[in-house]
């Protein structure tokens, strides 16, 4: 205990308290407070039904989140990593291109990939339709077919959609192996599964496991398709005793058990590679060499990269072409003008005001000194780690009570009732956008603060320029590609979000995602249609980006 003390007191020595560094920590405060909120709600509760929830829903909740978890994991980390390794190791017809497309998938939410599954192979769908036609059935009688909306479709709709994090920190890590190692090991006789297995897997172990923990974040987080699904999870768990049950403090002790469960998966990852060390050899050593496959080999490993393609891109947007077009009528909608105005400004508004705290909050912590950083920073990314629903839970509950305190203040006053102030408007989600996605912003605006040379700024405030001035003359103009990259990919984030907009939007307030899922959801697949291609094109902004920056 007497270390630990140590270490945090050595960690706060140094700090310098202004401006800069105060402002600093409230943001920090802000990011954190909801799941704070959820702690205290979980354990202070108006109407404590923990032992309810224990002894009946609770235990299949967390069960089926436990399963979803492993076969979304398995699968995406067996995808993820095969494509990566294919696509390094190897040249074979249309590996060009597929090294890029493999990472598309990340453009198509969840739950669009949902809808068009169950679309393309339900009873009406085209896959039952054709087999019925080839094969002269007549009635569903007549023939056998995978029940559709269940968990295994569930848990293959989310691997296909997740699998782009493990391929991306799978393919870094082989491009950065040294080609040596496999000569070496070639040499001394070891097939093409040697390599992979002795080679090539245990060297890029920690990248696959910080791919796959960030696949089970985002399982543990989904709602729209476990929902579509008639999946039960945690997450739907928190909805259902929310709204269905109205109590508010069960939703919070089932959130805080998604909390622990995501913490638990943060820190088993960061412990799993704590004493991973793998570097190279030599500065001089040689890339990997691809070989070349020839035959059915080559055309074998082009088509189990086309498959993830295929099914977690190509299918998802050929099916909502086909409904968007089959009926143009369905481009002038009610409601999808609206929808898309009510995204892009709370999506924008979102996007700037994290981003714009992600800079004032790293700005202040290096200002302030190292002990800072060192505690903030790594608590300010938790927000990325929390679901939406959780965050929802932990900031509509304390807003709506400071609300209503507030306008009881007012009302006593000067006789006049405001209203809700934040908890009726755009305001709370966009809260929860800025807390939710934070941690991304916070990750690209310290990466490039640290490629600023410290001898600019030193320079400008040599020659009298303040703290704030060496940021708008030097950083800033310095770091505006990074800065600009930030506020692309929060709005990507904010554009596709769906629990926390759920919980948090105001009556009657649609974004396109929220749009998506309600028409989705009552089979009105081709009113949904244009509002999912409007959701997947603002994806594959980020994804061209993303694909830019990794070539």
């Amino acid at each position: 205990m007497s270390d630990q003390n140590t270490q945090v007191r050595g960690a706060w020595q140094g700090v310098r308290l202004d401006g800069w560094s105060l402002g600093a920590a409230l943001i920090a405060i802000v990011v954190l407070a909801p799941m704070v909120a959820v702690v205290w709600i979980a354990f202070h509760p108006t109407e404590n039904i923990w032992p309810h929830l224990l002894a009946t829903v609770l235990p299949r909740y967390f069960t089926t989140t436990l399963t979803m978890m492993l076969g979304v994991g398995v699968l995406t980390a067996a995808i993820g990593t095969g494509a990566a390794w294919l696509v390094v190791m190897y040249r074979f017809p249309g590996r060009g291109w597929l090294d890029h497309a493999l990472l598309f998938p990340l453009a198509i939410p969840a739950y669009v990939g949902a809808f068009a599954l169950v679309d393309f192979l339900q009873y009406a769908g085209p896959v039952q339709t054709g087999l019925r036609a080839a094969m002269g059935w007549q009635t569903a009688r007549d023939y056998w077919f995978p029940e559709v909306r269940s968990e295994g479709f569930a848990i293959l709709v989310l691997a296909f959609a997740f699998y782009p994090y493990v391929y991306l920190l799978a393919r870094a890590a082989f491009r950065e192996q040294s080609g040596c190692s496999y000569e070496v090991a070639r040499a001394l006789g070891a097939g093409p599964w040697g390599l992979f297995l002795r080679v090539g897997l245990p060297l890029a172990r920690p990248a696959v496991a910080t791919g796959v923990a960030l696949v089970l974040m985002e399982t543990v987080a989904d709602y729209g398709t476990v929902t579509y699904f008639g999946v039960q999870t945690l997450t739907t768990g928190v909805f259902s005793t929310w709204l269905n049950g109205n109590n508010a403090g069960g939703a919070a002790q089932i959130a805080g058990v998604m909390l622990v469960l995501i913490f638990l998966l943060v820190a088993t990852e960061r412990i799993s590679r704590r004493r991973a060390r793998f570097h190279r050899q030599s500065r001089a050593s040689r890339p990997v060499a691809p070989l070349a496959l020839e035959g059915g080999q080559a055309w074998l490993a082009t088509g189990l990269c086309l498959l993830p393609f295929g099914l977690g891109f190509v299918l998802p947007v050929a099916v909502m072409l086909v409904h968007a077009f089959a009926a143009p009528g369905v481009w002038l909608a009610p409601g999808l003008g609206e929808a898309l105005g009510n995204t892009l400004f709370v999506g924008g508004v979102a996007a700037l005001v994290t981003v714009g705290a992600a800079v004032f909050l790293v700005y202040g912590v290096r200002m302030a000194g190292r002990g800072l950083a060192r505690v903030v920073l790594p608590l300010t990314t938790l927000g990325y780690a929390a679901p939406g629903a959780v965050l929802a839970v932990g900031i509509l509950i304390p807003l709506a009570a400071l609300d209503n305190r507030v306008a009881d203040a007012v009302l006593a006053l000067t006789g006049h009732d405001p209203g809700l102030i934040m908890t009726g408007t755009s305001g709370a989600l966009i809260l929860a956008y800025a807390v939710r996605f934070f941690g991304i912003a916070q990750g690209a605006v310290d990466a490039a603060f640290g490629r600023v040379s410290p001898s600019l700024p030193m320079a400008a405030r040599s020659l009298g320029r303040s703290a704030g001035g060496a940021l708008r003359a030097v950083y800033l103009p310095l770091m505006r590609g990074s800065v600009a990259t930030a506020l692309l990919v929060v709005f990507v984030d904010c554009v596709k979000e769906l629990p926390a907009t759920l919980l948090l939007r105001p009556f009657n307030y649609n974004t396109l995602a929220t749009r998506v899922f309600e028409l989705a959801s009552l089979e009105r697949l081709s009113e949904a249609a244009p509002a999912a291609l409007m959701v997947m094109a603002v994806g594959l902004c980020a994804v061209a980006l993303l694909a830019r920056a990794n070539r």
